[in-house]
């Protein structure tokens, strides 16, 4: 987690997610993580928004969340915050104040929690699945957007395949994918919103992706189904984790022989 304390007034910006995803590559670059960048593979890392997401006044205090299965990941990121702690996103200019670890967990066996998307989940439809879902497709090799009207069994699947393929790249081989366990991810699916959002892809390149929010609902089965869950929290879920979307928070969780949740703040 960084803590940022604002250089000046400013007006929040929804349009953050470029600025940050620059800052994260630069401080991987000449690392072996700096690689990954364009590779087309998942990053291994989500971020959040600047929380709150609110307008500031200098002096102001906002938070940065930076999540990866990989410690050494987290440890270079941390560093280039701390050498250069002018962090600029966008018209927001912040401080690096402090840095810190966080060891977010979703519970052992038998705990029940809320996990929600804090930044805009990206879920799309590759055009040869969309006859197996009754989707119209208009034709091509574009994907579709995931939309309410489509039902949340593609979402479920499109998330699960996802993951699957984080746990491919940065799980141990010898231990069983979200999709090798008998049981679903999430026991609900809230939807909270969709909308659009332009977004900056590359320097020079826009494109507005129609994305969603929710609140997921689990309970713990076993240590797979653990490791599988922490994996969303460390990598974040759906697609383009590392333009910030697909971030995820414990909302609430409930321990076994507890009754009361453990609340956590709300990113975005």
């Amino acid at each position: 987690m960084a803590h940022l304390s604002a250089r000046s007034d400013a007006a929040y910006q929804n349009d953050y997610h470029h600025k940050i995803r620059g800052r994260i590559w630069n401080a991987l670059d000449g690392t072996a993580y700096g690689e990954r960048h364009d590779s087309g593979e998942p990053p291994g890392f989500a971020y959040s928004n600047p929380f709150p997401p609110r307008d500031m006044r200098e002096g102001d205090d906002r938070k940065l969340l930076v999540a990866s299965p990989d410690e050494e990941l987290l440890a270079n990121v941390a560093a280039n915050l701390l050498d250069d702690r002018e962090f600029n996103v966008g018209e927001m200019p912040f401080h690096v104040d402090e840095v810190t670890s966080l060891e977010p967990d979703v519970g052992e066996p038998g705990t029940r929690g809320t996990l929600e998307t804090g930044t805009g989940l990206l879920v799309r439809i590759p055009p040869w699945r969309c006859d197996e879902y009754g989707i119209d497709h208009p034709g091509g090799d574009t994907a579709t957007f995931w939309r309410p009207e489509h039902t949340t069994a593609p979402l479920r699947e499109q998330l699960e395949a996802n993951l699957d393929q984080k746990h491919d790249r940065f799980a141990h081989d010898h231990l069983p994918g979200p999709s090798e366990v008998s049981g679903e991810l999430f026991d609900g699916y809230e939807l909270l919103k969709t909308f659009a959002l332009p977004l900056t892809v590359t320097e020079g390149q826009e494109m507005t992706y129609v994305l969603s929010k929710w609140k997921f609902e689990y309970t713990v089965r076993d240590d797979d189904h653990r490791r599988h869950l922490n994996l969303a929290l460390d990598c974040g879920l759906g697609e383009r984790n590392s333009l910030g979307l697909g971030f995820m928070n414990v909302a609430e969780r409930t321990r076994p022989g507890e009754t009361m949740g453990e609340e956590r703040d709300a990113f975005a």
